[in-house]
């Protein structure tokens, strides 16, 4: 499954950038990008802040239908 992507797509329907989202997060640029390119993933506490910032389920922003 491809999580960055999904991250990817759910950031720029927020119209926010990388950059805003890693100081929304307090983390570095870097790691939003690791993640849209699925170097890396993240953890637990910033994938909940994820899905708050885009007003998301966890469920949405990880594409899992139930």
């Amino acid at each position: 499954m491809e999580f960055g992507k999904r991250f990817r797509e759910a950031r720029i329907q927020n119209k926010l950038t990388q950059k805003q989202v890693a100081d929304k997060l307090g983390i570095e640029q870097s790691n939003i990008s690791d993640w849209e390119n699925d170097i890396s993933r993240p953890e637990y506490e910033n994938l909940i802040a994820l899905a708050r910032l885009y007003d998301e389920t966890l469920e949405s922003l990880l594409g899992i239908q139930l």
